[in-house]
């Protein structure tokens, strides 16, 4: 059985760097906005949602394709979550991204981590 380990922590950078995060969660954000408002309420499957959005989410928030499939797994999640509780859902806001093995990359060696932004690494 595989574990999964799941961490939350703070990241030093440079003042670059953080306009560059800055802009990442912000792109998230709206790309999350325009799927929830483009898409049919009622869809929460997310191979579905990517058939319909997934090239213009890429295109018009200039995300990586990895970013992409995030942004529209967050509305499926948050669909589902706003279903169950009887609530619409809540806005997007640009304060967190979720990052995977695909995009997220940590070198022990020297204490540093790599993470995807719109189409290029930081």
């Amino acid at each position: 059985m595989e574990q999964l380990l799941t961490v939350a922590c703070k990241i030093e950078v440079s003042p670059e760097v953080a306009l560059k995060l800055d802009a990442t969660l912000e792109a998230l954000a709206d790309a999350c906005t325009y799927i929830n408002q483009t898409v049919d309420p009622k869809l929460t499957n997310k191979p579905r949602i990517q058939g319909l959005v997934y090239e213009q989410v890429r295109e018009q928030f200039k995300l990586s394709a990895n970013l992409a499939i995030r942004a529209i797994a967050r509305v499926c999640s948050n669909r589902k979550t706003a279903k169950h509780k009887g609530k619409p859902v809540r806005a997007f806001q640009p304060t967190s991204v979720d990052y995977d093995a695909r995009i997220f990359a940590f070198r022990e060696q020297d204490w540093t981590v790599s993470l995807t932004r719109s189409n290029t690494n930081l």
